[in-house]
């Protein structure tokens, strides 16, 4: 039996920090996604225990200035494409980004593309196609409701750049994965 399990990453990894910071008896504030406050100093042992457990979980700590800001502009890309409500249509995510970091966005951009190798936009169009295959895979939204839910100027525009990155239409990902479902709806009922 297979469980299809709808989860949002940033509350997913918030909770999975919290916990190890609790289970480590640290006092601690959350300042937002992917940033923690820790309350005094933290024994050379423990912040050693607190690496190698949240690595575990592919959550590591970042300690270099640049890499923290590449981390910042990948959580709050995160947070937009997750986010339920869209981006108000005045707003683009170019000043978005400048308006919640404080830098100017060509720099932002510039430290993206040397530090990650990918543009800001591609790292966009590959959450943007993550979120929507998770969309289509646990909810009934039809492709109209899915572009419009990821800010897309046209459900054509969505569907090209779904496909650009998996090789399939949005409605040939549907009809792939309504054909799992009623396979394995057919196998239960045997």
């Amino acid at each position: 039996m297979k469980l299809y399990i709808r989860y949002d990453f940033s509350i997913v990894g918030k909770k999975l920090v919290q916990e190890y910071l609790d289970r480590l008896q640290l006092s601690y504030s959350l300042n937002g996604i992917g940033e923690v406050e820790l309350n005094g100093t933290i024994p050379d042992e423990k912040l050693k225990e607190l690496i190698a457990g949240l690595k575990h979980y592919g959550i590591e700590i970042v300690e270099n200035e640049k890499n923290i800001l590449v981390q910042k502009i990948k959580d709050a890309i995160i947070e937009i494409v997750y986010m339920d409500d869209k981006l108000p249509p005045t707003e683009s995510i170019s000043s978005y980004l400048t308006n919640k970091l404080r830098y100017r966005y060509g720099y932002i951009s510039n430290l993206f593309s040397n530090t990650t190798y990918t543009s800001i936009e591609n790292f966009i169009k590959l959450q943007k196609t993550e979120r929507a295959k998770q969309l289509i895979a646990t909810s009934d939204l039809t492709c109209t409701e899915i572009a419009w839910k990821l800010n897309y100027s046209s459900v054509a525009h969505f569907s090209s750049q779904f496909k650009n990155v998996t090789g399939l239409t949005p409605t040939t990902f549907q009809r792939i994965i309504k054909k799992r479902r009623d396979a394995r709806n057919n196998e239960e009922e045997l």
